[in-house]
């Protein structure tokens, strides 16, 4: 994932934030939950953080060529 995070915002709360919806997400649209879960964790703790800089634009293809790479793998797996 690559995202761009405005100055004013802490790196942890735009994570934790990330973390928290799409966990409150998966959980109502494939586990057919209805109210968020307390007391349990869907996602690791951690995180892993790095700055892009100059290299944005190699990191920005990387992620495209990941994305070409999952989808030709996935019709791949249509034929076994």
């Amino acid at each position: 994932m690559l995202i761009a995070i405005p100055p004013k915002y802490a790196v942890s709360q735009v994570i934790g934030y990330i973390k928290g919806k799409s966990a409150i997400h998966i959980a109502r649209t494939y586990q057919g939950r209805k109210k968020n879960f307390v007391g349990q964790h869907f996602w690791a703790r951690g995180y892993y953080v790095s700055t892009a800089g100059k290299d944005e634009e190699a990191v920005r293809e990387y992620i495209q060529r990941q994305e070409q790479e999952d989808r030709r793998l996935d019709q791949l797996s249509l034929f076994e």
